[in-house]
């Protein structure tokens, strides 16, 4: 596995550049979208990773494509940080709470990404943030990590709280898949085959 990966991606409606560290575990995120940075934060804090990342987006028109062109860029840099995926444990699940509310995520980092997101969040938004936005983040990543990533909602009321909990909850379990591992992962004898 990689120490550490950087990237840019410039469309016409985004422009980002990051770099995602195994070793170095600050963080330093700017969006554009406070409560975006906020969940990005806490997601890096709880997979332990650390994240420099600038993104200038047409905010102007809403928060949808910083969003997703952000999900895509950084499960660009988590599939070349996992590299081969030898040695890593490949499955991980985690619950996480957040006051009343509790989400669930299990991973598998196979390199065949697919993302079932079964989260019923209130309308609305914290910020310029639409908690809709959440699933079109996970999906991107998902896809451009080689992820599978089932995330679910068991309940919960406030959108803010449960937000929170499904990006912690995707860290932890993604931590856990990229943690060590000494034996078989694989029955193929590699992973994305």
């Amino acid at each position: 596995m990689n120490t550490s990966i950087a990237l840019s991606r410039k469309t016409k409606e985004t422009d980002i550049t990051l770099t995602i560290d195994r070793a170095n575990l600050t963080r330093d995120i700017c969006t554009g979208i406070g409560f975006f940075d906020h969940m990005l934060d806490a997601l890096f804090c709880h997979a332990r990773l650390g994240l420099q990342l600038k993104v200038t987006g047409d905010l102007h028109v809403d928060a949808h494509h910083t969003v997703e062109d952000t999900g895509i860029l950084l499960g660009q840099a988590i599939g070349k940080l996992l590299g081969d995926k030898a040695g890593l444990t490949r499955y991980a699940s985690a619950f996480v709470p957040l006051d009343e509310a509790l989400a669930s995520a299990v991973v598998d980092i196979s390199g065949r990404p697919f993302l079932v997101y079964q989260v019923a969040l209130p309308q609305g938004a914290s910020g310029d943030y639409d908690y809709s936005l959440s699933e079109e983040f996970f999906r991107a990543l998902a896809t451009h990590a080689g992820l599978t990533l089932h995330i679910s909602l068991m309940y919960g009321q406030n959108g803010h709280h449960i937000t929170e909990a499904v990006f912690k909850a995707v860290a932890r379990a993604l931590r856990g898949a990229m943690a060590p591992c000494d034996g078989e992962v694989s029955t193929k004898g590699c992973l994305g085959a």
